[in-house]
């Protein structure tokens, strides 16, 4: 019973022994993992998606176009100079991977306000915000701070469009080319004073 014991202990030894080589050789073997920190402005592309600098670069050029149309001289001319009042509305993602629109949207909302051509007012969900803090101000704020109904800057053009994508693959090379649209239009008459669009190719190979 007791060499029983002792053979039984010996297995169970060399068997954690087995099991800790194994683990120290996966270990050692493994890659390791580098974290460092670059700027937000350098062009990075790894997986050759959608990503910040696409958002960005197209977002500005976008803007570049709409901001010197016609259109805005034309309402100028009409408004004794004064700019116009723009919001963005809603950017559908068509394309064939998970795109966050609403981080599109601020990248077209920061080019509006950096050119300084056109006003801009929120639109959604930040707006309800404003409105919900309005109505808060006449129960809670003073009388001479609480800030009055009915003054809001109403918008002259809403902007909105989509985001498309065409992917053509064989074996390991892959192009993708995105289609970004907007439009500008009147929200009084409905008229279309605008449509630009952005296009990106990218070539992947695996």
């Amino acid at each position: 019973m007791l060499l029983f014991t002792k053979i039984i202990n010996m297995r169970k030894t060399y068997l954690f022994l087995i099991v800790a080589f194994v683990m120290v050789i996966v270990t050692s073997c493994s890659p390791k993992r580098e974290v460092r920190r670059i700027d937000t402005e350098q062009q990075v592309d790894l997986s050759g998606r959608w990503n910040d600098t696409d958002s960005r670069m197209v977002a500005d050029a976008l803007m570049d176009q709409v901001l010197h149309a016609r259109w805005l001289e034309e309402f100028k001319q009409q408004h004794n100079g004064e700019r116009p009042i723009l919001i963005v509305g809603l950017v559908r993602n068509k394309s064939h991977e998970h795109i966050n629109s609403e981080t599109f949207i601020k990248d077209i909302e920061k080019a509006i306000i950096k050119d300084g051509s056109a006003r801009l007012v929120q639109a959604g969900s930040q707006r309800d915000a404003l409105r919900n803090e309005r109505a808060d101000q006449q129960d809670f704020a003073s009388s001479k701070t609480a800030k009055q109904w009915g003054l809001e800057l109403g918008a002259d053009f809403m902007l909105q469009g989509n985001i498309n994508s065409i992917v053509d693959q064989y074996r390991d090379e892959k192009v993708v080319y995105y289609q970004v649209n907007l439009e500008l239009s009147n929200l009084e008459t409905n008229e279309i004073v605008w449509i630009g669009d952005k296009k990106i190719k990218k070539f992947i190979e695996n």
